[in-house]
């Protein structure tokens, strides 16, 4: 399996190349030539795996479609190692809860951090260290977060050998426990880094040290975020899991609503469906920060600057700029690297926006791959975890809780499942579930104080040379 550039470089790599190597040198991002197919004997096959085996043999089928430059063996060994009982709470990894009318929701939230990212991350962690003990090499990682990309980047990476992770934040907007997770971490390795400004602040650093190709190579600069295709291949999994659980038969349908800011999680989905998984509707679910919605609306993608986003209760969704939506225009454009450039690379940098409304293709978007969207509000959070919480017995992040408003939305087929992708536990959002409940969300033992740990935290502007600069000295 070879990969290319969504903007049309000529390059075609193997998988354990672009999994250290982040953004393509166009400033694209890789996919694979073109999507495995599963039919009906593989669909079976794959239900008996979850079901007999496990996740981590499911996970092995998966990636064995994508990965043909790592042994059988060791790879198998790697989801193996990753995905445990002790690491993620359950035997089931995934476990899905009915809520009610054939609405469930995935529970992805057990792992080390309690955020869905560790479903990705724990496997990167150890794709990294395999990768990189092989080669003989070591590896920068710089990534961006709005809240828990970073935490689940920084526990699968520490003590790695051969790694360290340079990890930005926008300051002062991620929630107590959310920064507590990261900062409190002492371990030599990682270096969290606080800019002063929004997540796309942090986002546009990390893609303009990626673009500098001098500095990367120099430094060997890699990344977590979803922009690495690694980490969304890893997340095409847990669609497979959901399926199999909600489903008996290989003719049922199933949809999945996903709470989206950066993108990524349901680009996973789209990759899945495309795979031949049967998959209805992916519903996007946006907080006040709408540009997903927007753009499925109407046909316009437009970015919104730092004192247009808002700072919402759902945080790690305070996005306006989604990177991984790159991929999907690729493929809703039949794949036209020329155009998929003019428009992510010339149009948004120039106009801030493009317009697709036009465009026979966009009308793709719905019919041929399934696409609808939706937004909440704070109040609509805060009705949806307090309706829950009463009827269902059942408390649920902000973010999980705009999933699980657009999906009441759009889930017009009780016939089909629909499958709301959980993001997070409660505990890391306390201060709006009080405000919804008035009680504090459950808190894991292990996290008792974390709040008054020692912080370990550099703040800078949003300035690249000084990214640059940290991690020249970090470096030596």
């Amino acid at each position: 399996m070879k990969y290319l550039s969504t903007r049309g470089h000529a390059d075609r790599k193997q998988f354990c190349d672009i999994l250290l190597e982040g953004l393509a040198p166009d400033g694209g991002l890789y996919l694979p030539e073109h999507y495995p197919e599963v039919d009906d004997a593989m669909l079976t096959r794959l239900r008996k795996a979850y079901h007999e085996q496990g996740y981590a043999e499911l996970a092995f089928q998966i990636l064995s479609l994508y990965i043909d430059d790592i042994p059988a063996a060791d790879l198998k060994a790697l989801c193996e190692k990753t995905y445990t009982a002790e690491v993620f709470g359950t035997g089931e990894i995934v476990p899905l809860r009915h809520l009610e009318n054939s609405l469930w929701l995935e529970a992805l939230s057990n792992g080390p951090t309690l955020a869905f990212k560790d479903m990705a991350m724990q496997l990167l962690g150890n794709l990294f260290e395999y990768e990189l003990g092989r080669r003989g090499e070591e590896l920068n990682i710089l990534g961006a977060t709005s809240g828990d990309t970073g935490s689940a980047a920084e526990y699968a990476m520490r003590g790695k050998k051969g790694v360290r992770v340079f990890m930005t934040s926008p300051h002062g907007r991620m929630s107590a426990f959310q920064q507590a997770q990261m900062f409190s971490l002492q371990d030599e390795n990682i270096h969290n880094l606080a800019i002063e400004g929004v997540f796309d602040d942090c986002q546009d650093i990390v893609k303009a040290v990626s673009n500098d190709l001098a500095f990367k190579r120099k430094y060997k600069i890699g990344t977590v975020n979803s922009i690495n295709w690694a980490r969304l291949l890893a997340q095409v999994v847990y669609y497979f899991a959901g399926y199999v659980q909600a489903t008996e038969t290989n003719d049922q349908k199933v949809s999945f609503t996903v709470p989206s800011g950066n993108f990524g999680n349901i680009c996973a989905g789209h990759v899945a469906r495309m795979m031949g998984l049967p998959i209805a509707k992916l519903v996007v679910a946006t907080n006040e920060n709408d540009v997903l919605d927007e753009f499925f609306r109407t046909g316009v993608y437009r970015v919104r600057g730092s004192a247009d986003t808002h700072e919402t209760s759902s945080p790690s969704m305070d996005i306006s700029k989604a990177s991984n939506f790159e991929r999907f225009v690729f493929d809703l454009l039949g794949r036209d690297g020329a155009r998929t450039k003019a428009l992510f690379g010339d149009a948004l940098a120039k106009e801030g926006q493009f317009d697709l409304s036009r465009d026979p293709k966009f009308a793709d978007a719905a019919v041929r791959y399934g696409f609808e969207s939706g937004k909440s509000t704070h109040a609509d959070r805060l009705a949806t975890i307090k309706d829950n919480f009463q009827r269902h017995g059942v408390t649920i992040d902000t973010h999980t809780a705009d999933g699980v408003k657009v999906a009441l939305e759009h889930h017009s087929d009780p016939a089909v499942p629909m499958i709301v992708l959980e993001t997070a536990l409660p505990i890391k959002f306390a201060e709006t579930i009080v405000e919804a409940l008035g009680q504090p969300p459950e808190r894991p033992a292990k996290f008792a104080g974390i709040e008054d740990l020692p912080k370990r935290v550099q703040v800078m502007p949003a300035d690249v040379r000084q990214v640059q600069a940290y991690i020249e000295r970090h470096c030596q």
